[in-house]
């Protein structure tokens, strides 16, 4: 989604239709400049790919961005887009073996930061499309996913900030005691975590106040939390999917960049914090092992006090 305002602000009159997963369709349905979506079932496998493929090539599309470069988009495109003569069809690389040189070798041929938005934005420059600003007003959400969100919000005071404590892979988690610490802390400031099901962890961090915080781990589901995201005032958060979430619902906060590659914001609102150690970044999502005998330093060097410093300088934010 961090494409579409580029098309639809240089192209106006376009016509946008997007392929997804059917479990994530949901989270696109909330951007309006988006005109038709293509639900694809995993389900099915290659033989509702193939029929999806078919009904795609009957719309004539002028134009063609493939946003992953899979196995699943490259069927697709060998339909689109027969023995790859169509000049008007970008693909986005995944550049994977810049990433195997990085990884393995310490050999940085990526941009430095690799921000996560850039690299889908800049394939399609080449169609001349380079503004790619969205209004903060612009995503629209199911009003039962408006309602559930206002009603879990309806008590916080304006000086509320939303926490994400939580990483699919531990290595990527600034460390609880820390979370523990800041919301100490900030003790005139309350709190929202976000976080998944199986995180209980999180129950500690709202000991440390239970008065100001308010834990809704596993009390919504993805899209809800997207939708809590775009109403925060600000936000906390390591390198995960609700960290981008922020960054495109331009939500102003702190970034915690520990061992990963890819999860820079692209936004100017977003404070990254980091430590730029030799070894950093040391895998694509979090799932190796530390090389290090202090184990996380990238991250537990990043210390409370620091984002308390931080986010005193925006009190404004939250009058």
């Amino acid at each position: 989604m961090s494409v579409t305002g580029g098309f639809k602000n240089h192209h106006p009159n376009s016509e946008i239709h997007w392929v997804i997963r059917k479990d994530l369709a949901s989270l696109i349905k909330i951007d309006p400049r988006i005109d038709h979506i293509w639900e694809f079932d995993r389900e099915l496998g290659i033989t509702g790919l193939i029929k999806l493929a078919k009904k795609l090539k009957k719309e004539g599309y002028t134009h063609i961005y493939d946003a992953h470069s899979n196995i699943r988009s490259n069927i697709l495109k060998a339909f689109l887009n027969p023995l790859g003569l169509r000049t008007n069809l970008i693909t986005r690389r995944k550049t994977r073996l810049k990433r195997l040189l990085l990884f393995k070798f310490r050999i940085n041929l990526l941009p430095n930061p690799f921000r996560s938005f850039e690299s889908f934005r800049n394939p399609v420059k080449k169609w001349g499309i380079s503004d790619f600003f969205t209004p903060e007003n612009n995503w629209v959400f199911p009003e039962g996913t408006e309602n559930k969100c206002t009603d879990l919000l309806k008590d916080q005071p304006n000086k509320t900030i939303t926490l994400v404590p939580s990483a699919a892979w531990e290595l990527k988690r600034w460390p609880v005691e820390y979370w523990k610490e800041l919301v100490t802390l900030l003790n005139d400031f309350n709190f929202v975590i976000l976080a998944g099901p199986g995180d209980d962890f999180c129950k500690e961090i709202m000991e440390a106040a239970p008065e100001r915080v308010t834990n809704l781990a596993g009390k919504t589901n993805l899209l809800e939390s997207f939708c809590i995201t775009a109403h925060s005032k600000y936000v906390i958060s390591g390198d995960t999917g609700f960290l981008h979430a922020a960054d495109l619902f331009n939500k102003p906060g702190i970034a915690l960049i520990g061992p990963t590659a890819f999860g820079y914001p692209s936004g100017e609102k977003m404070k990254i914090f980091e430590q730029n150690l030799p070894c950093q970044p040391c895998s694509k999502d979090g799932s190796t092992n530390c090389k290090l005998k202090e184990v996380k330093k990238c991250l537990t060097d990043i210390t409370p006090i620091q984002l308390v410093n931080e986010i005193k300088q925006h009190s404004a934010l939250f009058s």
